[in-house]
């Protein structure tokens, strides 16, 4: 892909615009633990048709559990719940980023009817 090729509505394009090619993703390979140690199981309640986020410890404990109807709804309040509380759920963008997709991908399979399944 050429720079000129590369059209936006208003946008400029950088004189040093770089196109970046991202590497596959190997969720087994590259995966890293938070150094916090927390991490969330989702499920789907089909029969209130709603989201349910567990956030575990490293202990494997659940200590809170957030629900809501949409993927967004969840993942604002979690953030916001950790953010009033001083905690340190997700230090990692990739773990925030990793919470949204399952959370999108449940909210569809409520909208749909059909099995989830937490990657």
């Amino acid at each position: 892909m050429k720079k000129k090729d590369y059209v936006w509505h208003k946008q400029v394009i950088s004189s040093d615009l770089e196109i970046i090619n991202c590497l596959n993703y190997d969720p087994i390979k590259d995966f890293r633990r938070d150094p916090m140690g927390a991490y969330v199981l989702i499920r789907c309640d089909m029969e209130n048709s709603l989201i349910e986020v567990a956030i575990c410890d490293k202990k494997h404990t659940i200590i809170k559990v957030f629900r809501g109807r949409k993927a967004q709804d969840l993942y604002y309040t979690i953030f916001e719940y950790e953010k009033k509380n001083k905690l340190k759920w997700f230090s990692r963008k990739d773990h925030a980023a990793y919470l949204g997709k399952e959370l999108k991908k449940c909210e569809f399979a409520l909208a749909g009817k059909e099995e989830y399944i937490q990657e």
